[in-house]
Parts: structure tokens; sequence; C-alpha cells
């Protein structure tokens, strides 16, 4: 194992710090933007590099579809595929099957899981073993253990039956993790159980009972109200190794970052920032609004005046207003950039808040904004 964290500043529960792996450093708290597809939506590598990123998410169930991961591996994975030296983290895909193929297309067993591509109605088996291969072709600096990832709410056999299927393809996952011999990589095990605490509490020793190089929380932000996900985060996270990193997964509105740092995790990840900004919707210091409103059409300001992003230093609010209202593709990629730029100097911020001990005063700035 390669991965270690050093945690570097405390503010009660919430913790800065450094991730090393292989590959370099991650300091922590930590934003994933989410390029599922080898990209993040409308930008290209050079952006994320000028936007200061550290590391991208990308998704095994898209790329083994497309473009595969045979040749992906033969283009240098995806560091060279893309042209991309920060890190990378695979989703085991476990979630897009569950959540992309509903009813008889996904057929579930111990073995693993028999599902239809999204792209060709094809079917495709994935297996623990199958996805930590696939990963491993990929070249993910960190990589996800194949889970079931249950919505919610779900009834509790429900629940009951994704805890014990992602702690038998934990073990089976990590043994063939191991076997692959790669240690530049590592692998993170999931905790499932969703907010029924109880069975958090097990999921958690059973993971832990395997042994990973850091430990993920998944199946929250999957229809449960905030506070019910931050109740059940509570509870699980001091049931974590506190020298491992900790990933909440599928998170990244501004009060949930600043909530979830508050109580302990150090990664996340989310398609918000960019889905919201090919949809017209801004994030800024006040709050998120609608650039499409007709307050917007005559407006020289820009979309944040606390903004630092090079889209706020440029371009105002009236005419990337009209790249969108006329289609133009503009108007997504630079919406995006601000987007992006805007949740890392969020995550930056909350940072500095940890190591100054000024994290309260954050906390209620952004959920005077976003509340």
């Amino acid at each position: 194992m390669t991965l270690s964290m050093e945690v570097t500043a405390t503010a009660g529960l919430a913790r800065a710090g450094v991730i090393r792996t292989a590959r370099g450093e991650i300091r922590t708290p930590c934003f994933m933007p989410v390029g599922t597809r080898a990209a993040v939506r409308t930008l290209s590598s050079a952006d994320l590099a000028d936007l200061g990123v550290q590391i991208v998410l990308g998704n095994t169930y898209h790329l083994m579809l497309k473009p595969g991961a045979d040749l992906i591996e033969r283009l240098g994975g995806l560091h060279g595929f893309v042209d991309w030296s920060g890190h990378v983290l695979t989703d085991s895909g476990g979630y897009q099957i569950f959540s992309l193929e509903p009813g008889g297309n996904v057929t579930v067993d111990d073995d693993g899981v028999t599902f239809r591509s999204t792209y060709d109605g094809g079917t495709h088996r994935l297996t623990p073993e199958g996805a930590v291969g696939i990963q491993t072709q990929l070249g993910a600096d960190l990589q996800m253990v194949l889970d079931v990832c249950a919505p919610l709410p779900s009834p509790p056999a429900t629940l009951r039956a994704a805890v014990d299927r992602t702690a038998l393809w934990a073990g089976r996952a990590r043994a063939a993790f191991l076997a692959h011999d790669r240690p530049e990589l590592s692998q993170l095990g999931i905790v499932q159980g969703g907010t029924d605490l109880r069975l958090r509490k097990e999921s958690a020793e059973r993971t832990l009972a395997v042994g990973f190089d850091g430990y993920a929380i998944g199946g929250l932000s999957v229809g449960e109200s905030r506070a019910a996900m931050l109740d059940t985060l509570a509870a699980t996270l001091p049931l974590l190794p506190p020298d491992q990193p900790r990933y909440l997964m599928g998170l990244g509105d501004p009060i949930g970052i600043v909530e979830s740092v508050a109580l302990g995790i150090d990664l996340f990840d989310c398609v918000l920032p960019t889905r919201f900004a090919r949809h017209g919707t801004i994030l800024s210091s006040l709050g998120r609004y609608n650039l499409k409103r007709a307050e917007n059409a005559t407006a020289d300001a820009p979309l944040d005046p606390a903004c630092g992003c090079a889209v706020c230093a440029r371009w105002s609010r009236a005419y990337l207003r009209h790249l969108l209202v006329v289609d133009e593709p503009t108007a997504p990629r630079l919406l995006t950039l601000h987007n992006v730029s805007w949740t890392l100097a969020l995550v930056a911020e909350v940072r500095d808040a940890v190591q100054s001990g000024s994290l309260e005063g954050v906390r209620s700035r952004i959920a005077a904004a976003y509340g």
C-alpha cells in the first residue's frame, strides 16, 4: 500500500490534511469533479489543470462499455488517454447499473450483476473481480469496490440484502485487487446500510474487517432528507479509522459540503456544479440563481462579484445569458468553468477555515445563502 493520510489540522470533528499516493498529494477536504466518460462535461483536462483540480472521478460502467477498458489501457490508461497528470478515482459502476437499468434489465445474485447496456442493449456481466480488473486496466489511482447501492426509502429487507452482498463482494474485490500486485494503486471499501444506524454499524465493521486503503460511505444522497443524511454520517464516521481517507460518495451541494466536512469527511464528488451549469443555474456567494431570469438580460455585473474565476473577471451576466438562451455551445462551457471554480474555491475556504479555527463562520454564511 502506498496511500497514507496525514491530518494536519482539526476543528471539532472537521479535519484538514494530505492524502499521499504514488502519484503525489491530495490536499483535503477535496472536491472531485465528475468525468463520467473520461471528461468533465464541456471541459478539457487542460481546463481542469488550470482550475487547480486535484482529482477527477471516472466511471467503470460507462468506460467499460465505451470506448472499452482494453483500448484505454493500450493508450496509457485514463491518464494517458485523457492527458491528465492529476489523480483519478473510478467508481465501480454499481450505482449506474442499479440506477440506469431499472426493473428486468438487471439481475443480481451473490456472484455479481447481469445488466443490459444503456448504449446498445447488449447484455453484460460485472463481478467484484471484474470491476477490479477493469479499474486496474484504466489505471485508476483510487478504485472503488463493487457494491449494492439501495435507493431511499427502501424496505428493511432491501437494505439488509445490500449490506450482505456489499460485504461479500468486498472480500472478493480485495483479494482480486491484491492479486494484481499494483502497489501504486489503492482501493477503497464502501459502507452501506441506508439510514438504518444498526446496519451502518454492521456494514462498517464488516468492511473494516476486510481491510482497505480508505473507506467510503455510499447509499446517501439517494432520496433521504438532509437531516437523515447528516445523522447517518454522524453515527458512521466515528466507526472509521482516523488515519485513513473518508469519502462521501455523490455529494456536492454547498451546504452538504460544509456540513459533511464539519463531521469529518475528506473527499466528495458530485455532478451538481456541472449539471447546474448546463441548465443555467449559477452557484454564487449569495446563493444559487437561474441566469435565464429576465433581470439578467441587461445586467452588466459578473455572475458573482465575489468570485475570482476567469469567467467572472471577463464577461457580464447579460452576455452569458444571451449565449445560454440562443443555445450557443460556449455557454455551458463558460458556466461550467464558473461553477466548478466556485465549488473548488468554497472547499479551499473550508480547508483554510479548519486550519484557522473559523469553520463556524463559513457554516453560518453558507447556511444563510443556501438554506
